[in-house]
């Protein structure tokens, strides 16, 4: 059998070393020795890194000899040390590889969706080619272009060993059964690859199946899944995020050939190379000066006493960056505004209205105490970062109000005084190189300058939005610091937000203890102007929450100055005391906001201060066409907010790109049409305000087509962590009372986000989240046999309206992006399922008895010769059909569209794409469906009854 040199002997530590945590796992024979640090900064991160990239090179000289064939094997031949890893891998695709060490090298799996301690769950496991032994240490880049080119997390590591029975790996390996077990951090007790028979044993790359087997670490079906648990790195704690920003580590298998497979940024094997451009958004590292050095500049300015409180510098929000050189541009923040004033052991962390709250942010007071300044006074955002690397207002407040455990990260972008002098008079490029210096050396969790880039606002602010970024802040940088709002800073913003008075609710329609919207407004010349409504973004704590507080201001007048007829119904009016934080699209021609999400409430502003924050046009060189200076009309929100430009033909020209990252956007979704991820995300992005109304709020259930159309494609109805920015979950019991988690959302950012995913058909329930059992529309799907013509389909589809408005009811037409027709009834949520499909089923009954040769109602295929199969079946639990405006997964994405009734004249059926967009916009102009939103039909009891004896007539 197989030996093998031992040297995983723990390596001699370097003086250098960072301290570490020992990981704790499970006791096995002569364990690889492993250590994680948190990473508090990239330089610990790094040396971690090493350690590992040492022990497993040291592990390259495993040698095992193979045991002749027939011979029986026995545990004490197996070798004491059997490394295994897995590595978290975002590469076109995030997956997981899972490596186990044997006969010098890694033999390797892609695990799509990563390990799962549940015995039932089967993973695909695709085996790829042995990687090197040195590998397995390996956390960091592999640079675009080579194989495998993304970011790499050492996620879990440790020992494996065959289970008993099964010591001939060899064996194993040839026949297709390993059976193992492993000692990891994460990962531990039994496990076995099976390598799959038939079509999937010719691949050219095995499948394999990875699987739990059962013992005292199994877990069950609906327990968390370990890699939703700990996404994070074992060694280091990063994310994958934290990763691919430091980029501390490159893996450069072009030059393994020559021993160099990896080098350490800033290391002395660093390859020589061109500096990356400025729109990367790479960080711009000053170097330290010492605080001491700026003694001799500080004389120069004038002395103050350290002043209580500053009154902050305010950016005043354009529509588009400033052109020309001399800005300082910084990516917008999304939390609380904050001044740092130290003075000698003593900190305060002030809001912008001067409130103490340094009991709220702990953490950072105690960091900017550290500081080797007697007295100084910063400017800066407190703000929780999201994973990708921008900021969550969202989940700033929840760490307020709720407790939340989220690190609050102070980000300081300005420094106002130091050691009794006035550095507001300093210009601000000054200022913050005095900044930078000042903070050299602190806890970046914690305290960090705000980076600045001087480089092309435009390109930048794209940037920015396909980064998921709240948008940039655009900075003079020879201006000195003045109170106030004023046009030396100003804001873009990838989506509009701004704070709310809120005048009112209504009650949610499921009855529980919360909100159905809140009904919005804003101070101009001292009364409260209504600026319209939300009714998505709450959870179960918000809708509790903001319930209690606004049950406590209820009064009987109405605060706005005016509210429309039609939004005043249900409504309690209330004091007008609470302020809100809202994202939304735009502002409509009735200066109402559209597609607004709740984010928070703001404790840190009165109601009185809330005012609509209006546009300005940013500042160009001399020479700029005039024209470029006039206020941009008030339109559908887009990346860059509809940016005019003029270049030699003065042209203007509208980007309307989805501000979503996608990986691959020029890769075809569709052949016959040409459809791109790009074009699909664009499309997604532009038609949100009309799809969305029809889909948020409801469970969805999801075509991917990851491949393009004519390639396999799967429904998803279930959330995972895999999902993009937005898309959330709702959970639902299934008719065994067991939880599901069901994909939800409410904006134009996560819907235009779905394109990453290969979306190309979204389904929703016929009900919404806070009434799941109780549907709001039906559906008459009209699906006629292919020999049949349009006439006779759009005949049918009048018959169906006519006898719908026999008996009260108004419908709605559309296609379905196939050959048939929807015909959806919007109703008041009164009937539960059941009753809703009886009457369904009963209305197309009555259509099939009375022309038995033309309706069907029955699936049956070999029967719907000539005829049109009347499907009712939409109108159940769970049941889904395709969205108005969403694409089908077929040749040439067509879309369903609704439509006017008068369509149905037109010669031939019309037929709607995504890649001819351009070609049919124009029909957004007018909404075919527009009285669909107020309308509130009933089905009655005398309608059931109606319908039921034409039923059974």
């Amino acid at each position: 059998m197989a030996s093998v040199k031992k040297s995983a002997k723990k390596p001699a530590k370097k003086k250098s070393a960072p301290k570490t945590d020992t990981v704790k796992q499970s006791k096995t024979p002569a364990q690889i020795p492993q250590k994680r640090v948190k990473a508090k900064s990239s330089n610990r991160a790094a040396d971690a890194v090493d350690e590992q990239l040492a022990r497993y090179r040291s592990m390259r000289d495993f040698h095992i000899t193979k045991e002749p064939s027939g011979r029986t094997v026995s545990n004490k031949h197996l070798p004491e040390q059997l490394p295994f890893c897995i590595q978290k891998h975002a590469a076109s695709h995030l997956h997981y590889d899972f490596r186990l060490g044997w006969n010098g090298v890694l033999k390797s799996w892609a695990v799509a969706k990563g390990p799962s301690y549940f015995t039932g769950d089967k993973r695909l496991a695709v085996q790829v080619e042995d990687h090197p032994m040195e590998y397995g240490g390996f956390e960091g880049i592999i640079p675009a272009g080579q194989y495998g080119g993304g970011t790499v997390m050492l996620w879990d590591q440790g020992t494996w060993e065959p289970q008993a029975g099964y010591e001939d790996v060899d064996k194993g390996l040839r026949d297709g059964s390993l059976k193992f077990v492993m000692h990891g951090t994460k990962i531990k007790g039994k496990w076995a690859l099976i390598r799959m028979g038939g079509k999937a044993a010719n691949e050219r790359k095995p499948n394999w199946l990875l699987i739990k087997e059962h013992d005292g670490f199994e877990r069950g079906e609906d327990d968390p899944c370990v890699t939703v648990e700990e996404p994070d790195s074992v060694v280091t704690g990063r994310t994958m995020e934290q990763i691919a920003r430091n980029e501390d580590h490159v893996w450069n298998s072009k030059d393994a050939a020559q021993g160099k497979a990896w080098y350490r940024k800033g290391g002395d094997d660093e390859p020589e190379k061109k500096p990356a451009p400025l729109s990367d958004f790479k960080d711009q590292k000053k170097p330290a000066m010492g605080v001491r050095s700026f003694e001799k500049s500080l004389s120069t300015l004038p002395k103050e006493n350290q002043p209580g409180f500053v009154a902050p510098q305010l950016a005043l929000e354009a529509i588009s960056p400033p052109a020309g050189e001399g800005w300082l541009h910084e990516l917008k923040l999304d939390g609380y505004r904050m001044q740092a004033r130290k003075d000698g052991s003593g900190v305060q962390m002030l809001t912008r209205k001067g409130l103490d709250w340094t009991h709220r942010v702990r953490a950072v007071a105690n960091e900017v105490a550290k500081l080797a300044v007697d007295k100084v006074t910063l400017d800066g955002e407190v703000v929780v970062l999201a994973e990708n690397g921008t900021t969550n207002f969202a989940n700033l407040q929840t760490s307020f109000q709720n407790g939340a455990d989220n690190v609050l990260t102070y980000f300081c972008f300005d420094l106002l005084h130091m050691d009794g002098r006035n550095i507001r008079e300093l210009p601000l490029k000054r200022r913050k190189e005095m900044l930078s210096d000042v903070l050299n050396g602190v806890n970046e969790d914690l305290l960090r300058v705000s980076e600045h880039l001087e480089t092309d606002g435009e390109e930048l602010f794209r940037k920015a939005c396909e980064l998921h970024a709240e948008g940039i802040v655009s900075k003079k940088a020879t201006g000195r610091y003045s109170s106030g709002r004023g046009s030396d800073w100003l804001k873009m913003k990838c989506l509009h937000e701004q704070e709310f008075v809120v005048g009112g609710f209504t009650l949610p329609s499921n009855g529980i203890e919360g909100v159905g919207a809140l009904l919005l407004g804003y101070y101009r010349d001292g009364k409260l102007i209504y600026a319209g409504r939300t009714g998505t973004g709450f959870t179960q704590k918000t809708h509790k929450s903001i319930r209690g507080r606004l049950n406590g201001l209820v009064q009987k007048a109405m605060p706005f100055e005016q509210v429309p007829s039609d939004a005043r119904r249900g409504v309690r009016w209330v004091k007008p005391e609470l302020v809100v934080q809202v994202r939304f699209a735009t502002w409509t021609a009735d200066n109402l906001v559209r597609q607004a999400a709740f984010l928070g409430v703001r404790e840190d502003k009165s109601a009185g201060e809330v005012v609509r924050e209006e546009t300005i046009v940013a500042p160009r060189p001399k020479g700029t066409d005039k024209k470029l200076r006039e206020p941009m009309p008030s339109t559908k929100a887009t990346a860059i907010h509809r940016v005019k430009r003029s270049v030699a033909a003065k042209q203007i020209i509208t980007v309307e790109h989805a501000p979503v990252r996608l990986t691959h956007p020029e890769k075809i979704l569709d052949e016959s049409s040409g459809l791109t991820k790009q074009m699909l995300a664009d499309y997604y992005w532009n038609i949100a305000e009309e799809m969305l109304p029809h889909i948020a709020d409801r469970p969805l259930s999801l075509v991917r087509c990851p491949d393009g159309a004519d390639k396999p494609c799967f429904y998803q109805k279930h959330a995972n962590h895999a999902l993009p920015e937005g898309v959330g979950s709702i959970d639902i019991p299934d008719k065994n009372g067991k939880i599901e988690p069901y994909i939800t959302l409410s904006t134009a950012e996560a819907l235009a986000g779905l394109a990453q995913m290969g979306v190309l058909e979204v389904h929703p329930w016929g009900s919404r989240n806070e009434d799941l059992e109780h549907p709001d529309r039906l559906i008459f799907d009209l699906d006629p046999d292919e020999a049949l013509g349009w006439a006779v389909l759009a005949e049918a589809a009048t018959e169906v309206r006519r006898r719908l408005k026999a008996i009260g009811l108004e419908s709605f037409l559309k296609t379905t992006g196939g050959k048939g027709l929807h015909i959806v009834v919007p109703i008041a949520p009164k009937l539960d399922w059941p009753a809703a499909k009886e009457f369904a089923h009963s209305f197309v009954n009555a259509m099939e008895r009375a022309n038995s040769s033309l309706y069907l109602t029955k699936m049956t295929k070999a029967a719907r010769k000539g005829k049109i199969y009347l499907d009712y079946l939409r109108n159940e639990r769970g049941a889904t059909s395709v969205a108005p405006f969403s694409p089908r997964a077929r040749a040439g994405a067509p879309v369903s569209l609704p439509l006017e009734w008068s369509d149905l004249k037109l010669a031939e059926r019309p037929v709607f794409s995504v890649a001819e967009f351009h070609e049919w916009k124009s029909r957004l102009k007018t909404d075919p469906w527009k009285a669909m939103a107020t309308m509130r039909q009933r089905i009655t009891n005398e309608i059931l009854d109606g319908v039921a004896m034409q039923h059974s007539a």
